[in-house]
């Protein structure tokens, strides 16, 4: 698991947002067992960032190496138009953490709300 994914984002204001990455191990090009694993994604403006909005994350098939990030209407909302940065963690059972995917999000604010 040694590189990291580099993908960036586009969400947009008030909709619903999700996104699936699949890992694969990059010494064997196999697909990343993440049984045991749990995972957290975070969007901020800049590392140092004291406000940040957290993704949904879930790892829903451990054994196809799956990472869903997500976010709903109304935390899609909160964000202000603009450019963000994200990355996602995975830790396994050993406490042992490694960032397997960053990049940018574009944040693109819209003039139509639900409700």
């Amino acid at each position: 698991m040694a590189a990291v994914y580099v993908s960036n984002l586009v969400i947009n204001t008030g909709t619903t947002f999700e996104q699936t990455f699949t890992l694969e191990d990059s010494e064997s090009a196999t697909l990343l067992d993440l049984t045991g694993y749990s995972v957290k994604s975070t969007i901020r403006k800049h590392p140092d960032s004291s406000a940040k909005t957290d993704f949904t994350a879930s790892i829903p098939n451990p054994t196809t190496g799956v990472i869903k990030v997500g976010l709903t209407s109304t935390a899609s909302a909160d964000l202000k138009g603009g450019r963000y940065m994200y990355d996602i963690i995975v830790i396994d059972g050993a406490n042992t953490v490694t960032r397997v995917v960053e990049g940018s999000v574009m944040v693109r604010a819209g003039v139509t709300t639900h409700g």
